[in-house]
């Protein structure tokens, strides 16, 4: 059975704090430690995502490269190097969730059930979506801010200019933030836009991305369940129309024929 290997970290909290100098003295270390993670350089950001790809693509099944699927996502992606500057690559995940997602540094993960849902040009619409939220640098911003919060901060005081490198733990939950990564329908809207332009750019029919949310949001029509990704990308069901007339919309005015 294809199965996705995502390590979870739990954090336990406790309430109650004594006033005693030992526990201000922890208190004060937090903060000084939250206060040098503040300062993350993007090297630094950079090191921690090549890590959590790292550990992405060695902790899942990532078919080869003479794999049809593999073979589709580049023939499909052929000529789409990069975003803005950010260079792209893309594989694929031998998973039964249906799923994609974007890294800060451009990695793009498309998982093998969710190629088997999608025509070509709807496909291409997502990874346009996914990469929306590369180049409108929402990726970034969601893993800084995962990077910022829990146990992370504890992983990122640098010693000597050497960034601390994280445990298998950390770089599970920073994997698992990446992969379920949700944003806010602002973001949503402006990856949808941004996407639209970047398909357009690259001589691709952005008509797909209608069709693929249209797809999507049929499938939870009829079997009442949510995909990981429907989950992911769609906060409300109102929400969900307006970006998809918004879409068909452009690609009306532009002159764009449906597939």
């Amino acid at each position: 059975m294809k199965k996705l290997f995502i390590a979870l970290l739990s954090l336990c909290i406790g309430a109650g704090f004594s006033a005693s100098a030992q526990n201000w003295s922890k208190i004060a270390s937090g903060a000084v430690k939250a206060g040098k993670a503040l300062t993350l350089s993007d090297a630094d950001m950079a090191n921690y995502c090549k890590q959590s790809v790292e550990w992405m693509d060695a902790n899942n099944p990532v078919l080869p490269d003479d794999n049809p699927y593999t073979q589709r996502l580049k023939r499909l992606t052929a000529g789409i190097t990069d975003a803005d500057g950010i260079p792209l690559n893309f594989k694929v995940y031998d998973v039964v969730d249906i799923n994609a997602f974007a890294c800060p540094d451009g990695s793009v993960r498309v998982f093998s059930s969710l190629m088997d849902l999608m025509t070509d040009d709807e496909l291409l619409g997502i990874i346009g979506h996914e990469i929306g939220h590369v180049m409108k640098h929402h990726c970034k911003k969601a893993f800084k801010q995962e990077l910022l919060t829990g146990a992370m901060k504890d992983a990122l005081a640098s010693t000597g200019g050497t960034v601390a490198a994280l445990t298998e733990s950390q770089l599970g939950t920073l994997s698992s933030s990446l992969i379920g990564a949700k944003y806010s329908q602002k973001q949503e809207k402006e990856a949808d836009n941004c996407g639209y332009d970047f398909l357009v750019k690259h001589g691709k029919n952005p008509w797909g991305m209608v069709m693929a949310f249209e797809k999507l949001m049929n499938m939870e029509n009829q079997s009442g369940s949510q995909s990981s990704y429907w989950s992911k990308m769609f906060s409300s069901h109102p929400d969900t129309k307006s970006r998809i007339e918004a879409m068909t919309k452009r690609c009306n005015k532009d002159g764009f024929k449906r597939p």
